[in-house]
């Protein structure tokens, strides 16, 4: 199977239907933002604007937001960065040293005393829900879902649902061995023509079948 004439993965607006729709790694300019092919971010007002729903994201921390190909995220998305965390192990949380005046004049943590936990990483393949709020360094593995209005605090395993604030797994998306095979069979890494070529597996409901399919391609 030839698709002729397929999305352009280096367009904002792939669809002009869907002027709401955006391939965000062509609206990023951040270079700490990191985002795969085909990811798309879906918002009535301003969808190239997704930039802003990155908050708390401060050159001298270094921390990077890093999210695969083929995720899809709704509107109301906020990822909030390192930046955004307090000092926990003095008295006071409260950061007089960014204040100014002599309020400056107190002690400034340095940057291995904040409690930074690393990159925010969102795997491949992921769909995030409407109003939802990604903390610091959190992981979503491929395929997870991730229901409206969570609060994701805690890493998110490969090919689960979770929702709620806080974020919990509610379920499984497939059994373990179809996990697996996923995982190993990395569908979003392939070339545009073999992705195109699985689109019958990848839109499939029988499972067992996928099962055989995929098997047969390892």
């Amino acid at each position: 199977m030839s698709i002729k004439n397929r999305p352009d993965p280096n367009k904002a607006f792939p669809n002009p239907n869907l002027p709401r729709l955006c391939f965000i790694k062509n609206v990023v300019k951040n270079p700490r933002i990191i985002i795969g092919d085909y990811t798309y971010y879906d918002d009535v007002d301003g969808a190239d604007q997704f930039e802003k729903h990155v908050t708390h994201f401060y050159d001298f921390i270094g921390d990077r937001l890093i999210i695969g190909k083929f995720c899809a995220i709704a509107k109301g998305i906020e990822f909030v960065m390192n930046g955004a965390n307090h000092r926990m192990d003095c008295v006071t949380t409260y950061p007089f040293y960014i204040m100014g005046g002599d309020w400056g004049s107190a002690i400034a943590p340095v940057k291995d005393e904040l409690p930074l936990k690393g990159d925010t990483v969102v795997g491949n393949d992921v769909w995030i829900g409407q109003n939802v709020t990604v903390m610091p360094g959190v992981h979503i593995g491929d395929g997870a879902i991730i229901g409206a209005n969570s609060v994701v605090a805690k890493d998110i395993p490969p090919y689960s649902i979770a929702v709620g604030n806080p974020c919990r797994v509610v379920r499984k998306r497939f059994d373990d061995e179809l996990i697996e095979l996923l995982l190993e069979f990395r569908w979003w890494d392939k070339s545009i023509e073999e992705i195109e070529s699985l689109m019958p597996i990848l839109s499939y409901g029988d499972l067992e079948k996928v099962k055989m399919e995929i098997r047969a391609r390892l």
